[in-house]
Protein backbone atom coordinates (compact mmCIF):
# COMPACT_ATOMS: atom_id res chain seq x y z
CA UNK A 1 0.00 0.00 0.00
CA UNK A 2 2.72 2.50 0.89
CA UNK A 3 4.65 1.58 -2.33
CA UNK A 4 0.93 2.44 -4.19
CA UNK A 5 0.94 5.76 -2.59
CA UNK A 6 4.75 6.73 -2.87
CA UNK A 7 4.12 5.85 -6.56
CA UNK A 8 1.06 7.76 -7.03
CA UNK A 9 2.38 10.69 -5.06
CA UNK A 10 5.29 10.68 -7.69
CA UNK A 11 2.91 10.62 -11.20
CA UNK A 12 1.34 13.65 -9.43
CA UNK A 13 4.67 15.58 -9.07
CA UNK A 14 5.59 14.70 -12.42
CA UNK A 15 1.58 15.76 -13.76
CA UNK A 16 2.15 18.91 -12.15
CA UNK A 17 5.72 19.50 -13.59
CA UNK A 18 4.19 19.08 -17.19
CA UNK A 19 1.44 21.18 -16.41
CA UNK A 20 3.49 24.14 -15.21
CA UNK A 21 5.82 23.56 -17.54
CA UNK A 22 3.53 23.74 -19.96
CA UNK A 23 1.67 27.16 -18.62
CA UNK A 24 5.28 28.15 -18.79
CA UNK A 25 5.60 27.76 -22.06
CA UNK A 26 2.26 29.32 -23.24
CA UNK A 27 4.17 32.35 -21.27
CA UNK A 28 6.75 32.88 -23.52
CA UNK A 29 6.96 35.33 -25.71
CA UNK A 30 6.66 33.98 -29.57
CA UNK A 31 9.96 34.26 -30.94
CA UNK A 32 11.35 32.47 -27.62
CA UNK A 33 9.34 29.26 -28.02
CA UNK A 34 10.47 29.31 -31.87
CA UNK A 35 13.89 29.89 -31.02
CA UNK A 36 13.48 26.82 -28.70
CA UNK A 37 11.69 25.17 -31.24
CA UNK A 38 14.37 24.94 -33.69
CA UNK A 39 17.39 26.13 -31.01
CA UNK A 40 20.31 26.35 -33.67
CA UNK A 41 19.50 28.43 -37.44
CA UNK A 42 20.13 26.10 -40.51
CA UNK A 43 20.64 26.59 -44.54
CA UNK A 44 16.94 25.74 -45.00
CA UNK A 45 15.45 27.99 -42.22
CA UNK A 46 13.35 29.63 -44.95
CA UNK A 47 11.27 26.71 -44.61
CA UNK A 48 9.76 27.48 -41.37
CA UNK A 49 9.65 31.54 -42.50
CA UNK A 50 7.38 33.69 -44.78
CA UNK A 51 9.08 35.03 -47.30
CA UNK A 52 8.82 36.78 -50.45
CA UNK A 53 10.38 36.75 -53.95
CA UNK A 54 13.42 38.30 -55.60
CA UNK A 55 12.47 37.86 -59.15
CA UNK A 56 15.02 36.54 -61.31
CA UNK A 57 15.87 37.62 -64.87
CA UNK A 58 13.31 37.29 -67.89
CA UNK A 59 16.97 36.39 -69.68
CA UNK A 60 19.02 34.87 -67.72
CA UNK A 61 22.68 34.66 -68.25
CA UNK A 62 24.20 31.09 -67.54
CA UNK A 63 27.88 30.70 -66.89
CA UNK A 64 30.33 29.25 -69.47
CA UNK A 65 32.00 25.66 -68.43
CA UNK A 66 35.71 26.20 -69.18
CA UNK A 67 37.81 23.65 -71.01
CA UNK A 68 39.53 22.40 -68.54
CA UNK A 69 36.36 22.27 -66.46
CA UNK A 70 36.41 20.04 -63.70
CA UNK A 71 39.43 18.81 -64.66
CA UNK A 72 41.36 19.37 -61.23
CA UNK A 73 40.81 16.74 -58.13
CA UNK A 74 40.07 18.87 -55.62
CA UNK A 75 43.79 19.29 -53.69
CA UNK A 76 43.65 17.08 -50.25
CA UNK A 77 43.76 20.02 -47.67
CA UNK A 78 40.99 22.02 -49.56
CA UNK A 79 38.70 18.49 -49.59
CA UNK A 80 39.80 17.79 -46.02
CA UNK A 81 38.57 21.17 -44.83
CA UNK A 82 35.48 21.19 -47.03
CA UNK A 83 34.18 17.83 -45.80
CA UNK A 84 35.26 18.75 -42.52
CA UNK A 85 33.35 21.68 -42.35
CA UNK A 86 29.93 20.12 -43.47
CA UNK A 87 29.78 21.87 -47.05
CA UNK A 88 27.29 21.72 -49.77
CA UNK A 89 28.88 23.54 -52.73
CA UNK A 90 31.93 25.16 -53.76
CA UNK A 91 32.55 26.66 -57.00
CA UNK A 92 35.33 28.18 -58.91
CA UNK A 93 34.70 30.96 -62.04
CA UNK A 94 37.34 32.86 -63.92
CA UNK A 95 36.61 34.67 -66.84
CA UNK A 96 33.02 34.24 -66.32
CA UNK A 97 33.80 30.33 -67.25
CA UNK A 98 33.11 27.50 -64.35
CA UNK A 99 36.18 26.36 -63.51
CA UNK A 100 35.49 23.44 -60.98
CA UNK A 101 31.92 23.19 -59.42
CA UNK A 102 30.89 20.45 -56.60
CA UNK A 103 27.72 19.54 -54.78
CA UNK A 104 27.34 17.35 -51.28
CA UNK A 105 24.21 15.93 -49.17
CA UNK A 106 22.11 16.20 -52.68
CA UNK A 107 22.35 19.59 -53.51
CA UNK A 108 22.73 21.32 -56.77
CA UNK A 109 22.59 24.68 -58.95
CA UNK A 110 18.65 24.88 -58.23
CA UNK A 111 19.22 24.30 -54.60
CA UNK A 112 18.42 26.94 -52.14
CA UNK A 113 20.23 27.55 -49.09
CA UNK A 114 20.79 30.69 -46.35
CA UNK A 115 23.05 33.27 -47.05
CA UNK A 116 23.04 34.22 -43.23
CA UNK A 117 25.32 37.67 -43.09
CA UNK A 118 26.19 37.34 -46.26
CA UNK A 119 23.05 39.32 -47.02
CA UNK A 120 24.58 42.08 -45.20
CA UNK A 121 26.57 42.81 -48.13
CA UNK A 122 23.62 42.62 -50.90
CA UNK A 123 21.99 45.53 -48.46
CA UNK A 124 25.04 47.73 -49.14
CA UNK A 125 24.85 47.46 -52.89
CA UNK A 126 20.72 48.56 -52.57
CA UNK A 127 22.36 51.62 -51.05
CA UNK A 128 24.84 52.28 -53.80
CA UNK A 129 21.84 51.74 -56.05
CA UNK A 130 19.28 54.52 -54.35
CA UNK A 131 22.71 56.85 -54.13
CA UNK A 132 23.10 56.47 -57.87
CA UNK A 133 19.34 56.72 -58.67
CA UNK A 134 19.16 60.12 -56.37
CA UNK A 135 16.62 58.55 -53.39
CA UNK A 136 19.36 58.76 -50.89
CA UNK A 137 21.83 62.28 -50.96
CA UNK A 138 25.02 60.16 -49.41
CA UNK A 139 26.67 57.77 -47.26
CA UNK A 140 27.23 60.62 -45.32
CA UNK A 141 23.06 61.47 -45.03
CA UNK A 142 21.93 61.74 -41.03
CA UNK A 143 19.73 58.40 -40.30
CA UNK A 144 17.37 59.89 -38.99
CA UNK A 145 16.03 61.59 -42.70
CA UNK A 146 14.28 58.26 -42.84
CA UNK A 147 13.90 56.41 -39.62
CA UNK A 148 11.94 59.11 -37.57
CA UNK A 149 12.32 56.97 -34.26
CA UNK A 150 16.19 58.48 -34.02
CA UNK A 151 15.27 61.12 -32.04
CA UNK A 152 18.26 61.62 -29.20
CA UNK A 153 21.43 63.90 -29.51
CA UNK A 154 23.18 60.75 -30.59
CA UNK A 155 20.58 59.20 -33.30
CA UNK A 156 20.63 62.50 -34.87
CA UNK A 157 24.63 62.11 -35.55
CA UNK A 158 24.14 58.79 -36.71
CA UNK A 159 25.21 58.67 -40.73
CA UNK A 160 24.29 55.90 -43.48
CA UNK A 161 27.95 55.46 -43.58
CA UNK A 162 28.21 54.33 -40.08
CA UNK A 163 25.69 51.86 -40.71
CA UNK A 164 27.60 51.01 -43.42
CA UNK A 165 30.95 50.58 -41.27
CA UNK A 166 29.09 48.81 -38.13
CA UNK A 167 30.23 51.71 -35.97
CA UNK A 168 27.14 53.08 -35.14
CA UNK A 169 27.67 52.93 -31.67
CA UNK A 170 23.91 51.89 -31.00
CA UNK A 171 22.60 49.53 -28.26
CA UNK A 172 21.85 46.71 -30.44
CA UNK A 173 22.96 42.86 -28.46
CA UNK A 174 25.17 40.67 -31.18
CA UNK A 175 24.83 37.75 -29.07
CA UNK A 176 23.89 34.43 -30.47
CA UNK A 177 23.79 32.57 -27.60
CA UNK A 178 21.83 34.51 -25.77
CA UNK A 179 18.31 33.06 -25.99
CA UNK A 180 16.72 37.24 -25.28
CA UNK A 181 19.32 38.90 -27.28
CA UNK A 182 18.17 41.16 -29.91
CA UNK A 183 20.18 38.91 -32.49
CA UNK A 184 17.79 36.39 -31.44
CA UNK A 185 14.69 38.22 -31.16
CA UNK A 186 15.16 39.41 -34.87
CA UNK A 187 15.92 35.87 -36.18
CA UNK A 188 12.89 34.05 -34.74
CA UNK A 189 10.38 36.97 -33.83
CA UNK A 190 7.86 38.42 -35.93
CA UNK A 191 8.34 42.06 -35.41
CA UNK A 192 11.25 43.23 -36.95
CA UNK A 193 10.03 47.28 -37.11
CA UNK A 194 9.24 47.33 -33.53
CA UNK A 195 12.12 45.34 -32.94
CA UNK A 196 14.27 47.90 -35.00
CA UNK A 197 12.80 51.09 -33.32
CA UNK A 198 14.31 50.32 -29.94
CA UNK A 199 17.40 51.27 -31.54
CA UNK A 200 19.54 54.04 -30.36
CA UNK A 201 23.02 55.28 -30.68
CA UNK A 202 24.77 54.90 -26.92
CA UNK A 203 28.16 55.56 -28.33
CA UNK A 204 29.59 58.59 -30.37
CA UNK A 205 29.05 56.50 -33.51
CA UNK A 206 31.85 56.56 -36.64
CA UNK A 207 34.25 55.89 -34.41
CA UNK A 208 35.19 51.87 -33.73
CA UNK A 209 33.94 49.32 -35.63
CA UNK A 210 31.43 47.01 -34.25
CA UNK A 211 29.43 44.21 -36.12
CA UNK A 212 25.86 44.62 -35.34
CA UNK A 213 23.32 42.94 -37.76
CA UNK A 214 20.84 45.69 -36.36
CA UNK A 215 22.91 48.27 -38.17
CA UNK A 216 22.11 46.27 -41.84
CA UNK A 217 18.41 46.07 -40.52
CA UNK A 218 17.75 50.16 -40.32
CA UNK A 219 19.72 49.84 -43.77
CA UNK A 220 17.41 48.36 -44.93
CA UNK A 221 14.37 50.17 -43.75
CA UNK A 222 16.45 53.56 -44.96
CA UNK A 223 15.92 51.61 -48.53
CA UNK A 224 12.73 51.13 -47.93
CA UNK A 225 11.97 54.42 -47.02
CA UNK A 226 14.15 56.22 -50.02
CA UNK A 227 12.08 54.18 -52.86
CA UNK A 228 9.28 53.20 -51.46
CA UNK A 229 9.37 49.31 -52.36
CA UNK A 230 10.49 46.25 -50.89
CA UNK A 231 13.69 45.10 -49.81
CA UNK A 232 12.78 42.27 -52.34
CA UNK A 233 11.31 44.34 -54.99
CA UNK A 234 14.24 46.72 -55.26
CA UNK A 235 17.08 43.97 -55.02
CA UNK A 236 15.20 42.20 -57.86
CA UNK A 237 15.04 45.63 -59.99
CA UNK A 238 18.34 46.84 -59.08
CA UNK A 239 20.74 43.59 -58.74
CA UNK A 240 19.21 40.28 -59.11
CA UNK A 241 17.37 41.02 -62.47
CA UNK A 242 20.37 43.38 -64.29
CA UNK A 243 22.94 40.64 -62.75
CA UNK A 244 20.94 38.30 -65.40
CA UNK A 245 19.81 35.75 -62.11
CA UNK A 246 18.96 32.25 -63.59
CA UNK A 247 16.56 31.39 -60.34
CA UNK A 248 14.25 33.56 -58.32
CA UNK A 249 15.66 33.87 -54.72
CA UNK A 250 13.51 34.26 -51.50
CA UNK A 251 14.15 36.43 -49.12
CA UNK A 252 12.66 35.33 -45.50
CA UNK A 253 10.46 37.92 -43.59
CA UNK A 254 9.25 38.46 -40.07
CA UNK A 255 6.05 37.58 -41.20
CA UNK A 256 3.50 36.91 -43.64
CA UNK A 257 3.46 40.31 -45.92
CA UNK A 258 6.60 41.59 -43.42
CA UNK A 259 9.59 42.77 -43.71
CA UNK A 260 12.38 41.07 -44.53
CA UNK A 261 15.25 39.78 -42.47
CA UNK A 262 18.06 42.41 -44.27
CA UNK A 263 20.85 41.33 -42.09
CA UNK A 264 20.58 37.74 -43.00
CA UNK A 265 18.43 34.84 -44.73
CA UNK A 266 18.73 35.86 -48.60
CA UNK A 267 17.75 32.72 -50.05
CA UNK A 268 19.81 31.48 -53.75
CA UNK A 269 22.31 28.66 -55.29
CA UNK A 270 26.05 28.84 -55.20
CA UNK A 271 26.09 29.77 -59.53
CA UNK A 272 23.91 33.23 -58.60
CA UNK A 273 25.35 33.84 -55.47
CA UNK A 274 28.86 33.78 -57.48
CA UNK A 275 27.50 37.23 -59.85
CA UNK A 276 27.38 39.07 -56.46
CA UNK A 277 31.07 38.43 -56.87
CA UNK A 278 31.04 39.13 -61.17
CA UNK A 279 29.90 42.63 -60.09
CA UNK A 280 32.48 43.69 -58.01
CA UNK A 281 35.34 42.34 -60.28
CA UNK A 282 33.45 44.54 -62.68
CA UNK A 283 33.75 47.79 -60.32
CA UNK A 284 29.67 47.52 -60.43
CA UNK A 285 29.48 46.98 -63.94
CA UNK A 286 27.66 43.67 -65.41
CA UNK A 287 28.08 42.58 -68.77
CA UNK A 288 28.67 46.32 -69.94
CA UNK A 289 26.28 47.73 -67.93
CA UNK A 290 26.61 49.67 -64.62
CA UNK A 291 24.46 48.08 -61.81
CA UNK A 292 25.85 49.99 -59.29
CA UNK A 293 28.13 52.96 -59.58
CA UNK A 294 32.28 52.32 -59.43
CA UNK A 295 32.86 54.79 -57.30
CA UNK A 296 30.03 53.91 -54.86
CA UNK A 297 31.70 49.65 -55.41
CA UNK A 298 35.22 50.70 -54.86
CA UNK A 299 34.61 52.36 -51.29
CA UNK A 300 32.23 49.63 -50.20
CA UNK A 301 35.38 47.26 -51.14
CA UNK A 302 38.34 49.29 -48.96
CA UNK A 303 38.62 48.94 -45.32
CA UNK A 304 37.66 51.78 -43.47
CA UNK A 305 40.71 53.23 -42.05
CA UNK A 306 39.29 56.09 -40.85
CA UNK A 307 37.66 53.80 -37.75
CA UNK A 308 39.33 51.66 -35.16
CA UNK A 309 39.06 48.14 -34.41
CA UNK A 310 38.89 46.03 -31.10
CA UNK A 311 42.14 46.50 -30.62
CA UNK A 312 42.36 50.39 -31.42
CA UNK A 313 44.15 49.73 -34.40
CA UNK A 314 43.29 50.90 -38.01
CA UNK A 315 40.55 49.22 -39.75
CA UNK A 316 41.51 46.78 -42.05
CA UNK A 317 39.64 44.06 -42.89
CA UNK A 318 35.91 45.91 -43.32
CA UNK A 319 34.22 48.17 -46.01
CA UNK A 320 30.74 49.08 -46.62
CA UNK A 321 29.21 45.77 -45.23
CA UNK A 322 31.63 43.73 -47.16
CA UNK A 323 34.37 41.87 -45.65
CA UNK A 324 38.38 41.94 -47.11
CA UNK A 325 40.65 39.77 -46.86
CA UNK A 326 44.95 40.47 -47.46
CA UNK A 327 46.61 37.77 -49.12
CA UNK A 328 49.64 37.87 -50.88
CA UNK A 329 50.00 41.40 -50.98
CA UNK A 330 46.12 41.65 -52.56
CA UNK A 331 42.94 42.81 -50.72
CA UNK A 332 40.08 40.57 -51.93
CA UNK A 333 36.70 41.49 -50.80
CA UNK A 334 33.87 38.97 -49.48
CA UNK A 335 30.42 38.35 -48.77
CA UNK A 336 30.63 36.10 -45.24
CA UNK A 337 27.90 34.21 -43.60
CA UNK A 338 27.84 32.74 -40.16
CA UNK A 339 27.67 28.77 -40.54
CA UNK A 340 30.73 29.43 -43.84
CA UNK A 341 28.67 31.23 -46.08
CA UNK A 342 31.24 32.97 -48.64
CA UNK A 343 31.56 34.93 -52.11
CA UNK A 344 34.98 35.57 -52.45
CA UNK A 345 36.67 37.91 -55.19
CA UNK A 346 39.80 37.14 -56.81
CA UNK A 347 40.74 40.77 -58.79
CA UNK A 348 44.03 39.54 -59.92
CA UNK A 349 42.91 36.50 -61.52
CA UNK A 350 39.74 37.85 -62.00
CA UNK A 351 37.93 35.12 -60.44
CA UNK A 352 34.97 34.30 -57.97
CA UNK A 353 35.17 31.19 -55.21
CA UNK A 354 32.15 30.36 -53.75
CA UNK A 355 31.34 27.74 -50.55
CA UNK A 356 28.22 27.21 -49.23
CA UNK A 357 27.98 24.68 -46.15
CA UNK A 358 26.78 23.85 -42.46
CA UNK A 359 29.74 24.71 -40.42
CA UNK A 360 32.73 27.42 -40.51
CA UNK A 361 35.93 27.11 -38.38
CA UNK A 362 35.64 28.76 -35.23
CA UNK A 363 39.12 30.11 -35.28
CA UNK A 364 40.40 33.42 -36.75
CA UNK A 365 43.49 34.70 -39.14
CA UNK A 366 43.40 38.31 -39.24
CA UNK A 367 39.41 38.78 -38.40
CA UNK A 368 38.82 36.11 -41.04
CA UNK A 369 37.80 32.60 -40.31
CA UNK A 370 40.48 29.86 -40.78
CA UNK A 371 38.50 28.00 -43.34
CA UNK A 372 38.07 30.73 -45.51
CA UNK A 373 41.52 31.80 -45.41
CA UNK A 374 41.78 28.01 -46.78
CA UNK A 375 39.09 28.37 -49.41
CA UNK A 376 40.72 31.31 -50.99
CA UNK A 377 44.33 30.16 -51.02
CA UNK A 378 43.43 26.30 -52.20
CA UNK A 379 41.27 28.31 -54.66
CA UNK A 380 43.46 29.66 -56.13
CA UNK A 381 45.41 26.59 -57.04
CA UNK A 382 42.61 25.72 -59.84
CA UNK A 383 43.45 29.62 -61.48
CA UNK A 384 45.61 30.19 -63.95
Amino acid sequence: MTTQRAKSKKLKIFLYAVLILFVAWLFLPSYLRTALTYWYPGIEDYKIFENRVVKASPQPLQWAKAKNFNAQELPQTLKDTLEHYKSIAFLVIQNDSLVFEKYWEGYGTDSYSNSFSAAKSIVSLLIGAAIDEGKINSVDEPAFHYLPHLTTKLDKELTIRDLLTMSSGSNWDESYSSPISMTTQAYYGNDLKALSERIHIVEQPGKYFSYKSGDTELLSLIVKAATGKTLSDYASEKLWQPMGAEHDAVWSLDKKGGVEKAYCCFNSNARDFARFGKLILGHGSFNGKQVVSEEYVTEATTPARDLLDDKGKPLDFYGYQWWIMKSGGKYHPYMRGILGQYVIVVPEKNAVIVRLGHKRSKFYIDHHPADAVTYLSEGMKFLK
